[in-house]
């Protein structure tokens, strides 16, 4: 039986500009907003808009990303027909190749998609926070009976010239295609995510890697040359909340949106649209008599004697006697010891923070450095990381990193 529609998700990213974060994770994978990591948005849009066949390509250090979709049980895509997939690079008798590009990785499971004989293929960024409905997506593309259409966001015009630009007439048609110009045309930004007529993408996906000119990308090659060809192309509107998390200062504002829903459009308290994760299975938390909580996310299995203000804890992080965190985003399993000062700053996974230690420190002066431990780091006691320091390795007692 045909599906309608799969969607295939790039999961395969390095997410080399989060650094130490990113070491051996891959970006879809890094945690985020208490409780879930990326490549739950993507997963639970698809979900909640009824798509249940869903492609993960991975390829950069996808160990604990495939350990945690596991049977796709937690977003209900644990299917018999369809579901939810890891697709690695293509394995070959004499090896694997490695993805080439975004348009190779998609070309390189066409016998997948094959399978399924959809009649549409939605091709999804797995780095990005974005609540979107899918299914009204869809509804236009067949309305403009489109070859390919692709969501946008109005950016601010000073920054249109950082993002893949749509200029369109007024029937919402692709009349050019600008890569990151200097000179932009229009501030319709791209997302990253596509809709297109399977039988177009996959003609355009075998041309493409015949040529061996091509970068195989889906913003270089195959969106240009659909273009070239004056094939059918509209730009979708999207007004919701999006934020490409692919520096460390966006993972850290979008983190501190979770705490503002009314005024930063991400409400993941919403049960009409639901984020879905693959749950920690952790006690409750406990905030004891001495505990100062403000403005905060605390989830499963955190336990709190400190102070914490305006910040996102993670499932099981412990805040001793006398800490203080604030504006801080604190993975799963971290420890803050007491007397310690963690400000302004992500902390990784299983981090220790040493006692009367001290993490970043609040901007001054319009900086807004954001100090970065990497996942498993010790600090030591006493010791000090400077405001925009990014800590791969364990720092020993008393030691400075700025």
């Amino acid at each position: 039986m045909a599906k309608e529609i799969v969607a295939m998700l790039l999961a395969g990213g390095q997410g080399s500009r989060l650094y130490a974060l990113t070491q051996n994770l891959a970006k879809p994978a890094v945690p985020f907003g208490g409780k879930y990591r990326i490549i739950d948005f993507p997963l639970s849009n698809c979900v909640n808009s009824a798509i249940d066949t869903v492609g993960i390509l991975t390829q950069y250090q996808p160990v604990v990303l495939n350990e945690y979709i596991g049977n796709g049980q937690p977003w209900d895509l644990d299917r018999l027909y369809g579901g939810v997939h890891i697709l690695p690079p293509y394995q070959k008798a004499t090896g694997s190749d490695w993805f080439k590009g975004t348009a190779n990785a998609i070309y390189q499971h066409i016998s997948f998609i094959d399978r399924y004989d959809p009649e549409y293929v939605i091709i999804l960024s797995g780095d990005q926070i974005c609540k979107q409905d899918y299914s009204d997506f869809l509804r236009f593309h067949k309305e403009k009976n489109a070859d390919f259409s692709v969501a946008v966001m109005e950016v601010p015009w000073d920054d249109a010239s950082r993002f893949g630009l749509m200029v369109t007439d007024e029937n919402c048609r692709i009349t050019e295609f600008q890569e990151k110009p200097k000179q932009p045309k229009s501030n319709l930004a791209s997302m990253g995510n596509y809709i297109f007529r399977w039988d177009v993408l996959k003609k355009y996906l075998i041309e493409d890697e015949a040529d061996p000119e091509s970068e195989n990308d889906f913003g270089k090659n195959i969106i240009p040359n659909l273009l070239k060809d004056g094939c059918g192309m509209y730009a979708y509107r999207f007004d919701g909340y999006w934020k490409d998390v692919g520096t460390i200062p966006s993972l850290w504002e979008a983190n501190m949106e979770v705490l503002d829903p009314e005024n930063s459009g991400i409400n993941l308290f919403d049960s009409k649209w639901k984020i879905y994760s693959r749950n920690s299975g952790m006690t409750a938390h406990k905030i004891s008599e001495n505990a100062v909580v403000e403005n905060s996310m605390i989830t499963d299995g955190c336990r709190i004697n400190g102070n914490v203000k305006h910040s996102v804890l993670f499932a099981g992080v412990k805040v001793e006697d006398g800490a203080v965190v604030e504006d801080a985003v604190v993975m799963g399993g971290a420890i803050i010891k007491a007397g310690a000062v963690v400000k302004h700053c992500i902390i990784g996974e299983n981090v220790v923070i040493g006692e009367n230690a001290v993490v970043g420190a609040m901007p001054e002066n319009g900086e807004n450095g954001v100090a970065t431990v990497g996942p498993g780091v010790y600090v030591g006691d006493n010791a000090k990381i400077g405001p925009n320091a990014m800590v791969k390795e364990n720092v020993k007692d008393g030691e400075e990193q700025w």
